[in-house]
């Protein structure tokens, strides 16, 4: 089954010290069973060469495929220019570091903390994920946005920057009902942005709710990713995550018996 579980699900134990990235690998295999890891890199203590073949190694030999490199700190657009270009070299570090990890996606956010873009903002992202987008299909992976923060939690604003990427190297990483809006517009966006989804994550209130139905708007689009549980909550990660993955499972279960 095409399931997994984002790291940033266990932060309360990272923060604790009581899980690193290897016992994440871990858990993915053991615990839960999957065939999938789904890293953010708040667990990566660095992107040298050294460090990142360890990981590798690990997601090998747990036969583990890395669904997603989940990239905080390398938003494109920032209002402080410093700022803007260290994101950018953090950027280009963690793309390189998918080729050694064999992500199949990796999420680099647009930025911006206002409700929409400036002309100027805009053009500078699109210039920037189209630059990161050749990079990915070079090296047979993709690469794109989240629906999380800023001007892309608006589907109008997703849309349009979709649009004027152009890249068959680009998509979305769908944090399911994280957008801004009514329920009503909340759901309309879940169904309009599947076509062009590469990865998701299902936060709690949706495994708890209606997500049988979240699932079939990507598997109607055609969707071939993985169905990736966050749980956002710092305690009692290990039971909690068990739940929204067996709930996962079921809905994908149920499909498969009905052939």
């Amino acid at each position: 089954m095409n399931v997994s579980v984002l790291s940033y699900s266990f932060r309360g134990l990272l923060t604790a010290g009581k899980i690193d990235l290897f016992g994440y690998i871990e858990s993915c295999k053991h615990r839960y069973g999957l065939g999938a890891a789904d890293i953010w890199n708040g667990f990566l203590v660095g992107t040298d060469d050294d460090y990142l073949r360890k990981v590798r190694d690990a997601l090998d030999e747990g036969e583990l495929v890395l669904a997603d490199l989940c990239v905080d700190k390398a938003h494109v657009w920032d209002d402080d220019a410093a700022i803007r270009e260290g994101n950018h070299q953090n950027a280009l570090s963690h793309l390189r570091a998918a080729v050694t990890l064999g992500a199949r996606f990796v999420r680099i956010d647009a930025g911006s903390r206002r409700e929409e873009w400036s002309a100027a903002e805009f053009d500078h992202i699109v210039k920037r994920y189209k630059e990161y987008a050749t990079f990915a299909h070079d090296h047979g992976f993709k690469m794109g946005a989240e629906n999380h923060w800023g001007p892309e939690k608006a589907w109008v604003h997703l849309k349009k920057l979709i649009e004027a990427v152009d890249h068959p190297a680009f998509g979305i990483s769908c944090h399911i009902g994280g957008w801004a809006g009514t329920q009503e517009e909340k759901d309309e966006a879940d169904r309009l942005v599947a076509p062009w989804v590469c990865h998701t994550h299902f936060p709690q209130a949706t495994t708890d709710g209606s997500l049988e139905e979240k699932m079939a708007n990507l598997r109607d689009a055609g969707y071939t990713g993985y169905y990736s549980a966050e749980f956002h909550g710092t305690a009692n990660e290990y039971a909690e995550v068990g739940t929204q993955l067996a709930r996962i499972r079921a809905v994908l279960s149920r499909w498969r018996s009905a052939g």
